[in-house]
């Protein structure tokens, strides 16, 4: 029956791509093409050679299989004279039975070819590359080869076309074999731990280690085209990630401004107790306590020169609310002390007295911690305002720190990941930089430093798509899309990649 709707569909449904030529190909895509079959050989038991032409060249020089030990069909003398215009194309999986039953001289509709570059691993070569083409198994977006019959007007097009041939004014280039010895010698190159091969038997249902989230309508380009393209341009590649930086992934964690976008390092404890302790020798001032706003306490501690803690309970409506929905500010306060306070209040702001109002410490400090995690403020961005304009914030019982942020007049710093990516897809390689808070790894910055589970998640992750100890020909593929732009210091000008809008696929994590 499918073979009855085949003839049929040949004479009555023309296919829109049905006049696409080898000359029009590009790498890293996939196409529908009509051709003539050569000569045919089986690979191995997974695999099949067709060897077809349709009277034109690629753009790229077109990629040999070994043909040597393989019971190979076909005039092998014709196809020598017809030089660079014959093309080698791999069939895989389902297509394998179809390819076998083909008639050499029959003209074929193939479905869905995909075109890849792959480098050549040669010492006298190593500048070239050759245009691969694989016809993947399954069925997905129609994949498929099909005979189409003598009466099918686009036969009689491409009988013409080949015709129309002419075969004196083909001349040998370097690199492109001459001769039939070295026909059969040429073979797809090698894998190896330094080389990304492209020469796979890959399966239609094969998935990428990440996913987009947008731009699905982007088409895949080589990272080799991307890296002789001007800035600024928007890409979707497709390659393996042969190395990243740092390698320890805790140091990846950053503190980013959204507004002068500058980058700074995570303050460690040390530094953060040292600015609180200083702030501890100027005691509170009385004047500032117990105010509209908060209710206070203070207390002396024992054993460390009498330094005095105060704490202010923030009121909501004048009233003091549950533990687990009020916020307080504390003076004198050790880091040991606030984090104590922040496991049991819903957050924390380290003060001070100033001469007429409470005053935020030093944005070298956090100016609010909850729970385990301490947000920071753009020291050159922010513009401090008063401890009083907490009581302009609507909604006291969830202190979102943005808003507590805003009525302070401090721009917050945005936990990121800041790490550095080393692309290989088989035609180039490609460093480009993730600047992440969560969207990539689908875990908050903001919590690697203080979750011991969420450490190992994001270890394991990185092991997955880049595994330590095996070679790059194992590593997954990635998926993923880049925007290039322009920077420059002083005289020097470079262009730099990013990552945006690609997540890590949910079976990764």
């Amino acid at each position: 029956m499918i073979e009855a709707l085949r003839v049929w569909a040949s004479t009555h449904i023309s296919a829109a791509s049905a006049l696409l030529q080898f000359s029009d190909i590009q790498p890293m895509q996939y196409y529908d093409l009509t051709c003539q079959l050569l000569g045919k050989a089986e690979v191995d038991g997974v695999s099949f050679l067709l060897k077809v032409w349709d009277g034109t060249r690629t753009k790229f020089p077109s990629w040999r299989v070994c043909i040597q030990d393989l019971a190979f069909e076909g005039d092998l003398s014709h196809i020598l004279r017809l030089q660079n215009l014959v093309i080698d194309i791999v069939v895989y999986d389902n297509h394998v039975q179809v390819a076998k039953s083909l008639k050499i001289g029959s003209f074929l509709r193939i479905y869905s070819l995909h075109a890849k570059l792959q480098p050549v691993n040669s010492e006298s070569t190593t500048s070239l590359v050759r245009l691969e083409f694989h016809l993947h198994g399954g069925t997905s977006y129609g994949r498929g080869i099909r005979v189409l019959p003598e009466s099918n007007p686009e036969v009689d097009q491409l009988k013409k076309a080949l015709k129309s041939v002419d075969l004196t004014a083909i001349q040998p280039s370097d690199d492109t074999y001459q001769s039939e010895n070295e026909d059969n010698c040429l073979t797809p190159s090698s894998s190896s731990s330094d080389l990304v091969s492209l020469y796979e038997v890959e399966s239609c249902q094969q998935l990428c280690a990440t996913v987009l989230t947008d731009h699905h309508y982007l088409e895949t380009i080589p990272l080799c085209a991307i890296l002789k393209q001007r800035a600024p341009q928007q890409y979707r590649i497709r390659a393996k990630l042969r190395s990243y930086k740092p390698r320890q992934l805790f140091q990846s964690v950053k503190l980013l401004c959204p507004k002068c976008h500058s980058l700074q390092e995570v303050p460690n404890d040390e530094n953060v107790d040292k600015i609180l302790q200083d702030a501890s020798t100027k005691a509170p001032d009385s004047k500032l306590q117990h105010t509209l706003l908060y209710d206070s306490e203070v207390w002396a501690t024992e054993g460390q020169g009498g330094r005095q803690v105060a704490v202010h309970f923030v009121k909501n409506d004048g009233i003091l609310p549950l533990s687990s929905e009020c916020l307080i500010l504390i003076e004198g306060g050790r880091l040991c002390e606030i984090s104590k306070l922040s496991s049991t209040f819903h957050s924390v702001i380290p003060v001070r007295s100033g001469p007429e109002d409470l005053e935020v410490l030093d944005l070298a400090a956090p100016f609010l911690v909850r729970g385990k995690v301490c947000h920071y403020g753009c020291k050159q961005c922010s513009n401090l305002k008063p401890i009083q304009n907490l009581s302009t914030v609507t909604n006291r019982r969830l202190w979102i720190p943005s808003s507590v942020a805003e009525v302070l007049g401090i721009v917050p710093l945005q936990y990121v990941f800041v790490m550095t990516f080393t692309f290989d897809d088989g035609t180039g390689v490609l460093e480009v930089y993730l600047k992440d808070s969560e969207k990539f790894f689908q875990i908050p910055a903001s919590d690697i430093l203080t979750d011991d589970d969420l450490q190992r998640n994001l270890e394991r992750i990185m092991n997955a798509i880049c595994p330590p100890g095996t070679k790059i020909d194992a590593y997954p593929w990635l998926e993923c899309l880049i925007k290039s732009y322009n920077v420059v210091n002083g005289t020097e000008h470079r262009i730099c990649y990013q990552i945006f809008d690609t997540k890590v696929a949910e079976d990764i994590i």
